[in-house]
């Protein structure tokens, strides 16, 4: 395939992902506002924000770190999803994905936060070393199971590459790395938690705590960028477990149902539990997650 199909059909990708995510943005809010007995938003309402907020001039002047975090942040949901393969089989949706893909892919998903914390240490919030310590020690927390339950995956497969992978997949349901390798399955789903950053791991933001965070630090396009990112980064991140637990897909009717599935793992999740405190996230991700991701790599290896 020609490098001019390979761009046009990594822009289809993006535009695709990023209307799916918009969607399910707008359906996560309405439903938590009917777990709460309000009415709650148009499910259409990520896309008036969008509109409203890359129209919007940002006249607050920082250092140059400040701007480049919703970039880096930008850059990790967009390379995350253009390094994934989509539908397997698929010389198009197959986007960039190569040999030993799952390493970078590994950079992409710690990339965005660190870009987003030297540039929250760069804004003019006094406070704003809260939300950098809090998003880093839950990352980090909920990173170490994640990496875990990947690398028990690569051993069972004997490859880094994500399309050879999902082709071992292939044989049926049972064939799933979520059947063959439970531990590992179930370690990445509570650490999927984590990184969705929803309730009740949402220590980030804490809505419900204090009034900080990018949503204030950042306005206009800036937060325009992030809130793109928001739709980006969280669908792309379903889509690597689909392909890594789940069996992949061979069709859009295929991931469409596990994807939407999965993420509605964390919303059901963030509805029914209140946020935890700082400390209570990190011990949590560092005992059951920990002890489950450690004990899959060494039934993986030895059994």
């Amino acid at each position: 395939m020609s490098w001019t199909l390979r761009i046009l059909y990594a822009l289809l990708t993006l535009f695709i992902v990023m209307n799916v995510g918009l969607l399910l943005n707008g359906v996560t809010r309405k439903i938590y506002a009917r777990v709460n007995r309000r009415v709650g938003i148009r499910f259409y309402q990520p896309y008036i924000d969008l509109v409203k907020n890359y129209s919007l001039t940002n006249l607050v002047t920082h250092g140059v770190m400040f701007y480049l975090g919703p970039i880096f942040r930008l850059t990790s949901g967009v390379g995350l999803i253009l390094f994934i393969p989509l539908i397997y089989g698929s010389q198009g949706f197959s986007n960039f994905s190569f040999s030993g893909d799952a390493v970078l892919i590994l950079y992409f998903l710690f990339f965005g936060t660190l870009g987003m914390a030297l540039g929250s240490g760069e804004s003019g919030q006094p406070h704003s070393a809260i939300g950098v310590a809090r998003g880093l020690a839950q990352v980090t927390a909920a990173e170490i199971p994640l990496v875990l339950s990947f690398l028990s995956v690569f051993i069972q497969y004997q490859s880094l590459s994500i399309t050879e992978i999902v082709g071992a997949q292939q044989s049926g349901i049972l064939q799933w790395t979520f059947f063959t390798n439970p531990l590992a399955g179930v370690t990445a789903l509570l650490a999927f938690l984590g990184s969705m950053m929803r309730s009740p791991f949402d220590v980030v933001l804490a809505p419900q705590e204090i009034p900080i965070g990018p949503p204030t630090e950042y306005h206009g396009a800036f937060l325009g960028v992030l809130q793109t990112n928001r739709a980006i980064f969280p669908v792309a991140k379903t889509i690597l477990y689909v392909n890594l637990f789940f069996g992949g897909a061979a069709s859009w009717p295929a991931l469409i149902p596990k994807a939407f599935l999965l993420y509605m793992w964390s919303v059901v999740v963030g509805t029914v539990f209140p946020r935890y405190r700082v400390d209570q996230s990190i011990r949590w991700f560092l005992k059951v997650p920990l002890a489950l991701g450690l004990l899959s790599i060494v039934c993986i290896h030895f059994c």
